[in-house]
């Protein structure tokens, strides 16, 4: 029998990013992806970073404005969704009154490690 990897109470926690990720799924014994609620509050800027994963927003509530390599900002709303390819870099700004909630999907899962910031501190 397989245990089940969604999560329905994971905890939101605050990223060096500047925004708050609830996992949904990352798990190692499902290398391949994996899934997060993300939450950036009105008026943030998340840090400028790649990752060496592949990325999908797919938003859900709020607006934004998206950087994705060297295209330019384009603005983002409910139901749309954003590839990230791997090693790109990227940010999104909530240019709302209200959270920007949008789900990423990592392929394959998300680690630490394969996260590196290109601001400097």
């Amino acid at each position: 029998m397989r245990k089940t990897l969604i999560k329905s109470d994971s905890q939101e926690f605050l990223t060096r990013e500047r925004l708050f990720v609830s996992e949904r799924l990352n798990d190692p014994s499902v290398p391949e992806m994996s899934l997060a609620d993300c939450r950036v509050e009105a008026g943030v800027t998340t840090e400028l970073h790649r990752l060496d994963v592949a990325e999908w927003y797919v938003v859900v509530e709020g607006s934004g404005l998206m950087q994705v390599g060297e295209r330019e900002p384009f603005a983002v709303g409910p139901r749309n969704s954003v590839e990230i390819p791997q090693g790109v870099a990227q940010c999104i700004t909530n240019t709302g009154d209200t959270d920007l909630l949008f789900q990423c999907v990592c392929l394959p899962r998300f680690t630490p490690e394969c996260y590196h910031p290109l601001e400097n501190d």
